[in-house]
C-alpha cells in the first residue's frame, strides 16, 4: 500500500483517469451537475438581466379586480367586454394565458335549465332564446380579430377535444421527422370550447415545463401534439408567445422553420421565423433559453381598469401586445424563474416575447459542451504535467487563477454575446485533479518523511531530524559531492580488553561505549555513518547543510573522552569484583574535512546512506595515527583551518599510507575559550618554534625548546613530546639528509 501511494506512475494514472472521466462526463445531464450549472447561469441573469421593453403589457386578474368584479370565473360577457375594450383602445394583439374549457354556467340556457320549475314559462322561453355567454365571448373575439387563445398540457384520458390549429408551422418534409423527435411532446390537452377557439386568430400552448429544480429557464416555442401518443404522427403547434407575434405582425401568415446551412459554430442549426421579421434560434432540444428581466408591479394593469370606462388606460395599451393573466394566489398560476421563485406565470410569456422583439437571446449551442470538455482536457493535462515540477502551494495558486479565468471567460461570453458557457464542471474537475494531486503529494511527502525518520532517526540528533523531516527535499538521495567533516573513533587496545571478556560482556561493553559516543555526535548535528566493531564513523554537513560542520565535529570529539570517565569507573568496579585486570577505555579520534561523495550507496536490494572520498580515507588514517602521536585526537589541516580559535597544536608533517602528498596534522586540546587564553597562546608559540627548528634541521635548538615546552605540556601530550624527543635525538646521531623537509613517513595505518 505504501508503494502504491509513493508510486508516481500510480499518481499520474489516477489523475489521468479523473481527467478522462471528467471530459467524458462534461456533457452529462446528472441532476447534481445540472443544478450547479443552472445556479451559475441564474446568477448571471440576476447580475445582468435584460433591459426593459415597452412593447408588451399585462392585464392582470389580480386580487383587487376579483374584489371589484366578483369571484373567478367571471361571466364570459365580462371577459368579452374586456376583449372589446382592449381592441377599441388599440391593443395590437390580445393573448389569453388561460383556457376556457367548459361552458359558462351563468349563461341564460343554464339558468333556464337549472331553474325550470321555479320561473315562469314566458321567462324561460326568453332565456332559452338568448345567446349563450360563450357565443357572446366568441363573437367579441371574432370582431376583435386579434385574439390568441391558449391551451395547456393534460392527461390523454382527460382530453375532450383537440386544440385548434389555425396555422400549421411550415417545415421541409425532410426536417420534420427530426423536429418531431426533439420537440416537447403532448398527447393530451385542456383546450378551449370550439366556438371560442374557432373565433380566435391564433391558438398556442402556454405550457412551460420547469427544470429539475422547479425553475423555468427554457421554453418550447413549438409543440409536438399527437392524440395517438406517437411522436411521428404529431402536428407542430406554436407556443402562445409565438402565436401572439404571428397574429400581431402577419395574421394570415405562417411560422416556419429555417435551416441555417451556413450557421457558425455559435449559431443554432435551425431558426423559427415569424412573419419574415423575427428569427428565434432553437436549441438542439427544441427549446429556447428565456432571457429574463424584472417586471415591476407598475407594469401590471388591473383588469377592472379595462372594464371601467372612466379609467384612462389607452396610452398603456395602444399598439402593444397584451397578455391577459393572473397574479391572484387563489388561481394557482405562480411559477419560479431565475429572478424570483414566486411570479405569475404570464411573466414567462412576456419575457419570451420581449426578448424576441429586442433580438436578445441566451444561447448554449452544442459546441459549448465540446468546448467545456476541451477546456477540461487542456487545463487538466497542464496541471498534471506541471505537478511534478511545482510545489503544492504553486499548483493550488495556478488552479485558483485558472478557475477565476474560467469564470471570467464565462461571464464575458454571457455579457457580450449571450453565450452560456458552464465554468462550474470544468472548475470542479480542475479542483478535484488539484486536490487528488495535492493529496498524493502530501501522502508521498509524509511517507518520505517517515522513511527519512526511520532511515536517519538512529543516526542524527532529534532536532536535526525534525529539520530534515520538515525539508525532505534537502535530502538528495542517490549521491552528491559536498564538503564534509568526517570523524573516525576507535577503542585503544580493544584486542587486549576483549580477551578477558565473555561475548555477552563484550557486547554490553560495546553498547556502553558506543551509546554516549553516538549521543555526542547527534547532539552536535552529526550523522552516524556506520559501526565497525569497536569503531564508529560519523560525518557532518549531510544530509542537511551545516555551515559550522567542522566546529560541531570538534565539539563532539572534545567531549567523547570525558564521556568515557563514568564508563571506566563502572568497568573498573566490575573488574575488581571479578578479580580481573582493568584496562581503561580510551578512544582514538581522527577528524578531517574535504569534498566527499555522500548519498545512498549499495544495491537496489540493500543500500545505506554513506560517504566516500579521499577526505574520508585521511580521517581514518589520522585515527590510526593517534597511537603513534600519543594523543586522543588528530585533525587534518583543512579541519584545523576551520577552528583556528580552538586550542590547536600542530604535531607533524606526515605522509600517511596510501597518500603521496604530506599533510599537516594537529591535535585539539580545548575549545575557543582555552584557545584564546594567554597561557595556551604562549605554549602554542613555543611549540611552533620547536617544530620550526625541527623542520629546518636544527635539532639541537629543537631539543632545547622541546624540553622547555614539555614542562608546560598538557598530560595528553606527554607521550607526543617523548616520541619527538626520541626522534630528534635519533636525527642528531644520524642526520636525515640535506633534502629533508621535516616529513615523517607513517609505516602503519
Amino acid at each position: 500500500m505504501i508503494k502504491l501511494f509513493t508510486n508516481r506512475w500510480m499518481h499520474f494514472g489516477l489523475l489521468f483517469f479523473i481527467l478522462v472521466s471528467a471530459v467524458l462526463l462534461s456533457g452529462s445531464e446528472y441532476e447534481f451537475r445540472q443544478r450547479l450549472q443552472y445556479s451559475v447561469f441564474d446568477q448571471y441573469n440576476r447580475l445582468l438581466p435584460r433591459e426593459k421593453s415597452d412593447q408588451v403589457v399585462i392585464i392582470d386578474l389580480d386580487e383587487e379586480s376579483i374584489q371589484k368584479i366578483g369571484q373567478w370565473p367571471w361571466p364570459r360577457t365580462i371577459v368579452a367586454d374586456m376583449v372589446s375594450n382592449l381592441h377599441d383602445i388599440g391593443a395590437k394583439v390580445i393573448a389569453f394565458d388561460m383556457v376556457f374549457a367548459e361552458a359558462d354556467r351563468t349563461s341564460p340556457l343554464f339558468i333556464a335549465q337549472n331553474n325550470a320549475s321555479n320561473i315562469p314559462q314566458d321567462l324561460q322561453e326568453r332565456l332559452l332564446s338568448m345567446p349563450s355567454h360563450d357565443d357572446i365571448f366568441a363573437n367579441a373575439i371574432k370582431q376583435a380579430g386579434n385574439v390568441v387563445t391558449g391551451f395547456t398540457r393534460a392527461r390523454a384520458e382527460d382530453t375532450y377535444r383537440k386544440p385548434k390549429l389555425h396555422r400549421q408551422v411550415r417545415i421541409k418534409k425532410d426536417d420534420k421527422t427530426h423536429f418531431l423527435k426533439s420537440l416537447f411532446f403532448m398527447s393530451g390537452s385542456a383546450s378551449n370550447l370550439p366556438e371560442i377557439s374557432n373565433a380566435a386568430a391564433g391558438n398556442g400552448s402556454f405550457t412551460a415545463e420547469p427544470d429539475i429544480d422547479g425553475i423555468i429557464r427554457k421554453v418550447s416555442p413549438l409543440i409536438n401534439y399527437s392524440q395517438t401518443g406517437k411522436r411521428a404522427e404529431g402536428e407542430i403547434y406554436s407556443m402562445l408567445g409565438v402565436e401572439a407575434l404571428r397574429v400581431a405582425y402577419d395574421p394570415k401568415g405562417f411560422a416556419k422553420i429555417v435551416f441555417n446551412e451556413d450557421a457558425s459554430a455559435f449559431e443554432t442549426l435551425f431558426d423559427l421565423n415569424i412573419a419574415d421579421k423575427f428569427n428565434i434560434p432553437i436549441d438542439q432540444d427544441g427549446k429556447l433559453w428565456v432571457y429574463y428581466r424584472h417586471i415591476g408591479d407598475e407594469e401590471y394593469i388591473p383588469a377592472w381598469k379595462i372594464l371601467d370606462h372612466k379609467q384612462d388606460v389607452a396610452n398603456l395599451v395602444k399598439d402593444k401586445i397584451v397578455f391577459i393573466g393572473t397574479s391572484a394566489e387563489g388561481l394557482r398560476d405562480i411559477r419560479s424563474t431565475p429572478l424570483d421563485i414566486f411570479v405569475p406565470g404570464v411573466e414567462v410569456h412576456v419575457n419570451f416575447v420581449e426578448q424576441i422583439l429586442q433580438d436578445k437571446f441566451l444561447l448554449r449551442p452544442a459546441i459549448m459542451v465540446q468546448a467545456e470538455g476541451l477546456l477540461i482536457l487542456m487545463i487538466g493535462l497542464g496541471i498534471i504535467l506541471l505537478a511534478p515540477f511545482i510545489g503544492m502551494g504553486t499548483m493550488v495558486f495556478i488552479s485558483l487563477i485558472t478557475i477565476c479565468g474560467l469564470f471570467y471567460g464565462s461571464w464575458f461570453a454571457y455579457a457580450s454575446h449571450g453565450i452560456l458557457l458552464d465554468p462550474v464542471f470544468a472548475s470542479g474537475a480542475l479542483l478535484l485533479i488539484t486536490f487528488v494531486s495535492s493529496l498524493f503529494s502530501y501522502l508521498r511527502s509524509e511517507i518520505e518523511r517517515k522513511q527519512v525518520r526511520q532511515a536517519f532517526g538512529l543516526y542524527v540528533s532529534p532536532d536535526f531530524m525534525e529539520e530534515l523531516a520538515a525539508n525532505p527535499d534537502k535530502l538528495k538521495l542517490g549521491g552528491e559531492v559536498k564538503d564534509l567533516t568526517v570523524l573516525f573513533s576507535d577503542i585503544r587496545s580493544f584486542t587486549t580488553i576483549s580477551e578477558s571478556l565473555s561475548p555477552e560482556q563484550l557486547i554490553q561493553l560495546m553498547n556502553d561505549f558506543l551509546t554516549p559516543m553516538s549521543d555526542l555526535v547527534m547532539k552536535n548535528r552529526g550523522t552516524i555513518d556506520k559501526y565497525m566493531g569497536d569503531a564508529m564513523m560519523a560525518f557532518w554537513n549531510a544530509p542537511l547543510d551545516d555551515p559550522d560542520h567542522a566546529r560541531h565535529a570538534c565539539y563532539a570529539a572534545l567531549k567523547m573522552n570525558e564521556a568515557l570517565k563514568p564508563i571506566n569507573e563502572a568497568v573498573q568496579k566490575q573488574c575488581e569484583q571479578e578479580n580481573r585486570p582493568f584496562v581503561p577505555l580510551q578512544a582514538g579520534i581522527g577528524i578531517n574535512t574535504g569534498p566527499c561523495s555522500v548519498g545512498n550507496m549499495g544495491s537496489k536490494q540493500r543500500f545505506a546512506y554513506s560517504a566516500l572520498g579521499d577526505a574520508v580515507n585521511l580521517a581514518s588514517r589520522l585515527e590510526g595515527q593517534t597511537k603513534t602521536y600519543g594523543t586522543n585526537i588528530l585533525l587534518g589541516e583543512a579541519t584545523a583551518k576551520c577552528v583556528e580559535d580552538f586550542a590547536l597544536l600542530e604535531l607533524d608533517l606526515i605522509r600517511v599510507k596510501g597518500k603521496n602528498e604530506p599533510v599537516r596534522v594537529f591535535t585539539i586540546l580545548g575549545d575557543e575559550k582555552k584557545g584564546q587564553s594567554a597561557a595556551f597562546k604562549s605554549w602554542q608559540k613555543e611549540h611552533n618554534e620547536m617544530l620550526e627548528a625541527y623542520r629546518s634541521g636544527n635539532f639541537v635548538a629543537a631539543e632545547n625548546i622541546l624540553l622547555h615546552a614539555k614542562e608546560r605540556a598538557h598530560l595528553d601530550l606527554m607521550d607526543y613530546y617523548v616520541m619527538m624527543m626520541t626522534r630528534i635525538v635519533s636525527y642528531q646521531k644520524q642526520h636525515p639528509g640535506a633534502d629533508w623537509r621535516g616529513v615523517h613517513v607513517a609505516d602503519s595505518k
